[in-house]
């Protein structure tokens, strides 16, 4: 059997780098308007990306239908959700959208019946993995964040709907498989750069700002380990350890968040936390836990 630890290691890196996000887009905000720092964000990426592929001698497909593909994968894993978000989040509470915008996995589940084949199916242990996570999220962020759940209810709805596209975007990145991480990454965030720079352009005169060095700065770890890396990641995964596997990341962002607030802000660990962060990474284990070899096989026999 392959030896998946590497796979995993990758995951709670794609966590820690999204988990982290959070923290340098509310720093990079105080200079940068939202468009444009995800213009700025997707246009860096891009281009330390394609770099790279240059050196490499690697170059990007050239035919309709496979930028189709990285045009689509663009409205659903990053140009969509981030824009919904940036916009709900204003008014939904950053509490109520953290477990409305975790519960990705679940959408992923879901969705499978609809687009998978009989016998891609997941089944009862990643569905029991996928509630445990979710309920994990919802201690660790706090119980408290449901009262509000109904309240702003349209912004509400866009940041789920944020985790739908997450969850629709997780599943779709399969049809990259066999190509090397970086084609889908770079296409994927050159199509997003094609939608943000001109809105950011039209609406927010991104040539006026003064921007900070903190924004500068954290605007380029955005850019760089937290985009260009972590979709190089992204795609990687949904390649080994499949849709389910590679979203159940969603549930071990809220823990990156506590663990940088008890490092560097001196933030006390309580018990609910606790119990929340070891049913997140219960929900991931049952989540990626390799099929056993007879299940395989009866896999194979369906098809």
């Amino acid at each position: 059997m392959q030896n998946r630890s590497f796979e995993y290691a990758l995951l709670g890196c794609l966590a820690l780098l999204w988990g982290s996000s959070y923290m340098w887009i509310g720093l990079a905000l105080e200079t940068f308007p939202p468009a444009t720092l995800m213009a700025i964000r997707v246009v860096l990426a891009s281009a330390v990306l394609l770099l790279i592929m240059t050196f490499q001698g690697m170059g990007l497909p050239m035919d309709r239908r496979s930028w189709w593909l990285f045009f689509t994968q663009s409205l659903l894993n990053s140009t969509g959700p981030w824009l919904l978000l940036a916009w709900g989040q204003q008014y939904a509470g950053t509490a109520v959208s953290s477990v409305l915008n975790s519960t990705s996995p679940l959408w992923v589940f879901a969705l499978s019946y609809l687009v998978l084949r009989r016998g891609q199916f997941p089944g009862g242990r990643q569905l029991t993995g996928a509630l445990l996570g979710f309920t994990g999220v919802v201690l660790i962020i706090g119980v408290g964040a449901l009262d509000s759940l109904g309240q702003n209810l349209v912004p509400q709805l866009a940041v789920f709907f944020s985790a739908a596209l997450y969850g629709m975007a997780a599943l779709r990145g399969q049809l990259f498989k066999g190509l090397p991480p970086i084609v889908p990454a770079t296409g994927t965030l050159v199509c997003s750069s094609l939608v943000l720079v001109p809105l950011s352009l039209l609406t927010e005169e991104p040539w006026t700002l003064s921007p900070n060095a903190v924004g500068w700065t954290s605007t380029i770890v955005l850019g760089l380990a937290c985009t260009a890396l972590a979709f190089l990641i992204y795609f990687r995964l949904l390649s080994t350890l499949g849709a389910m596997g590679t979203a159940s990341q969603a549930y071990l962002r809220a823990g990156v968040g506590v663990f940088l607030g008890v490092m560097f802000l001196s933030e006390r660990l309580d018990m609910e936390t606790f119990a929340g962060i070891c049913l997140a990474i219960l929900g991931v284990i049952l989540i990626n836990w390799p099929k056993s070899s007879s299940a395989v096989k009866s896999t194979t026999a369906v098809k």
